[in-house]
C-alpha cells in the first residue's frame, strides 16, 4: 500500500480517537466519577468507559500504523502530515455540530498549505 495512504490512515485513526475520547469524557458516568475525589476505582471507571477505551485502542492502532510510515519515510517528511489531522478534526467537528470560527478555519488552511509544500519537497 502507498506510504501516503498509510500515513493518512494513521492520522484518521488519531482523529477518530479524539472524538471517541471526547464522547467518553462527556459521558455522565465519567463526569460523575471525575466529580468525586480521585481514587483507583474512579480512575478505573473512567478508563473502562467504552468510548475512552475505544479511543485509547484507536490511538494505539494509529501508532502501530505510523511505525510503518516511519520505516519508509524521513520523520521530517512524515510528521507534517500529522497536521492534516487538524483539518480532518475541523471537518468532523463541523459534522457533529461544533462551532468553527473563521480565524480557526484560516489557521487550519495555513497548516494544510504547509503540509502541501512539505509533501512536494
Amino acid at each position: 500500500m502507498n506510504t501516503f495512504v498509510i500515513a493518512l490512515l494513521s492520522v484518521a485513526l488519531s482523529v477518530a480517537a479524539q472524538f471517541a475520547l471526547k464522547a467518553g469524557m462527556s459521558d455522565q458516568g465519567v463526569r460523575d466519577a471525575l466529580a468525586q475525589p480521585y481514587s483507583l476505582g474512579n480512575i478505573v471507571s473512567v478508563i473502562a468507559n467504552k468510548y475512552v477505551l475505544g479511543g485509547f485502542l484507536l490511538y494505539g492502532l494509529g501508532a502501530v500504523i505510523w511505525l510503518g510510515v516511519l520505516s519508509k519515510w524521513d520523520v521530517s517528511k512524515a510528521y507534517p502530515l500529522v497536521g492534516l489531522g487538524f483539518a480532518l478534526t475541523v471537518v468532523v467537528g463541523l459534522m457533529v455540530g461544533e462551532q468553527v470560527s473563521l480565524l480557526r478555519a484560516g489557521g487550519v488552511a495555513l497548516i494544510c498549505a504547509g503540509v502541501f509544500w512539505v509533501a512536494r519537497s
